[in-house]
């Protein structure tokens, strides 16, 4: 078994973009780990380590206009980010499909990939998003009013230790590495304050595309096994509506499971990285994601 080791920073041309990837070698089965909303890749670095310490060749990327890839003034919506999320795939000298899963946004990303590329994963996995649709969840909200409720604050200029210091207070149970992961969703300046990698009008792009996504057109689609993990909010309306939406996608996808966990953070990557490598893991060695699943659309 390999022990728990960093992963390899590698830029790749796909589609005339240079987008961040870093990657793990191993003989197990590959792993495709998405990030989510104006995030970046090293939030599952955690993840990643736990997943290559079983002996899996893991990849985590930086999508378009996020981290240290490229940011172009457009193609932010799921064709042209699955079609990124493709091209990384076939750049790899795998033998074996990968199980793909996503955070948030990821997972919105990867229900799309399943839908659009049913041979290139074994299985996906949905972290905390991608089974819910925005508009369902704010029925009594147009476009305009979601996104100036949803709009993200204005960090610009703000000291890089002011903002790890509002972070370890929000959230004391986060391990340091996951402080400093999280802290890389924004570029530090030399003067020593932030700025995010992802531009203003490229996360309302981004946010948009979520809004006019449905997952139950997309479950018809999908031919490979889907797990959805969802993180336990205290607000008892919020999670009365995951519940609701985890019941429609296990209703309507019959290779489907669920998990939940329990007064956890949108951020259950980095937040429980043991418990949801763990499960991947089993979620692979008890069969739920066999080797032919891509093929096989019984």
């Amino acid at each position: 078994m390999s022990t728990m080791t960093m992963g390899r920073d590698r830029w790749l041309l796909i589609r005339g973009l240079r987008l961040h990837i870093r990657i793990w070698d191993g003989d197990g089965v590959p792993f495709v780990l998405v990030h989510g909303l104006s995030s970046n890749c090293m939030t599952w670095e955690a993840v990643a380590q736990r997943l290559h310490a079983a002996g899996h060749a893991v990849i985590t990327l930086d999508q378009r206009g996020h981290g240290l890839s490229d940011k172009p003034d457009s193609g932010y919506g799921f064709a042209d980010v699955t079609a990124d999320l493709q091209g990384v795939i076939e750049a790899q000298d795998w033998n074996e499909q990968p199980v793909v899963a996503g955070q948030s946004w990821g997972g919105s990303v990867v229900l799309q990939f399943a839908a659009r590329y049913p041979a290139a994963a074994r299985g996906s996995v949905l972290v905390d998003g991608g089974f819910m649709s925005m508009r369902s969840r704010d029925a009594e909200m147009s476009w305009e009013q979601l996104w100036e409720r949803l709009k993200p604050p204005t960090l610009i200029g703000m000291r890089r230790d002011d903002l790890a210091l509002r972070m370890r207070r929000g959230h004391p149970d986060w391990s340091d590495e996951g402080i400093e992961h999280t802290l890389a969703n924004f570029e530090t300046l030399p003067d020593g304050t932030i700025r995010p990698w992802l531009a203003l009008d490229h996360h309302r792009e981004i946010l948009h595309a979520m809004w006019e996504q449905d997952p139950d057109q997309l479950y018809g689609q999908i031919t490979t096994p889907l797990l959805a993990v969802a993180a336990g909010p205290e607000d008892a309306e919020r999670a009365a509506q995951k519940r609701a939406g985890l019941a429609a996608f296990e209703q309507q996808l019959p290779r489907s499971r669920s998990y939940w966990f329990e007064r956890t953070d949108h951020d259950i990557h980095v937040q429980r990285p043991d418990e949801l490598a763990a499960l991947l893991l089993e979620s692979l060695s008890d069969g739920f994601f066999p080797a032919s699943a891509a093929n096989d659309a019984s």
